[in-house]
């Protein structure tokens, strides 16, 4: 605000919060976000309404088809262990609806603190999961290569919602590319910098969305993954 900058850009719900608290005048351009209009940041998508405008990563169908893609590779699923740190009722009824679909029965691990990863793990594995969803958490994500290795040593299939956890060393991600919706906010910035108000910029939802596999890991637990899933990757690590 000292500074008195032309445009300022977030990412995450935390600093476009912060932002908003700071100033209702400097246009701010959101990253992304996982729900502007839940989180108040904006009055609709279509109408933003004040200062801040961007791009949205909300994108609830997904946890449905990362069901469908751990059906794929595991033909067997009948049972998967959901990790989370909150409830999301969206992501909830695109994974329920998916779950009857497949005939797959669900298991929610609240995982409120670092040291209930363990804890969740070893739940998925008395109740003889058959695969593993991990859903967007900070604390999850801080701990990706914890989760990934806690994965491979109770040999269960899992799948991320961002590629980092498998670069880490996890099986496999579908989810939104967060590299494009970055790219994207570049051209919020540039019509605020040309004279555009963020009130008349609507806040655009994912387009593009990314599916990355691990060979070493699936190796690691034993599991040969489809040539119709390896064919829909947009990158696998070897």
């Amino acid at each position: 605000m000292r500074l008195k900058v032309d445009v300022i850009v977030t990412a995450a719900p935390s600093s476009t919060r912060a932002v908003k608290k700071a100033t209702s005048t400097i246009p701010n351009v959101m990253a992304y976000d996982t729900d502007p209009v839940g989180n108040g940041f904006v009055a609709s998508l279509a109408r933003p309404a004040g200062n801040i405008t961007g791009l949205s990563s909300l994108a609830p169908e997904i946890s449905g088809k990362q069901l469908e893609l751990l059906k794929e590779i595991v033909p067997r699923l009948s049972h998967v262990a959901v990790l989370r740190t909150r409830s999301d009722a969206q992501v909830s009824k695109e994974m329920e609806l998916a779950a009857g679909a497949l005939g797959v029965k669900l298991q929610y691990l609240d995982v409120l603190d670092p040291k209930d990863i363990e804890t969740a793990f070893r739940e998925a594995g008395k109740a003889r999961a058959d695969a593993v969803v991990v859903l967007a958490s900070p604390i999850l994500e801080s701990a990706r290569t914890q989760v990934a290795d806690l994965a491979a040593k109770n040999r269960l299939p899992t799948i991320y919602h961002v590629a980092e956890f498998v670069e880490a060393g996890g099986l496999m991600s579908y989810g939104v590319s967060f590299i494009d919706l970055y790219r994207r906010a570049a051209t919020y910035v540039d019509k605020i910098l040309k004279g555009t108000k963020p009130a008349d910029l609507p806040v655009e939802q994912p387009t593009k969305f990314e599916l990355v596999m691990n060979l070493k890991a699936a190796k690691q637990i034993g599991l040969t993954i489809p040539q119709s899933v390896l064919y829909r990757a947009d990158k696998v690590i070897k």
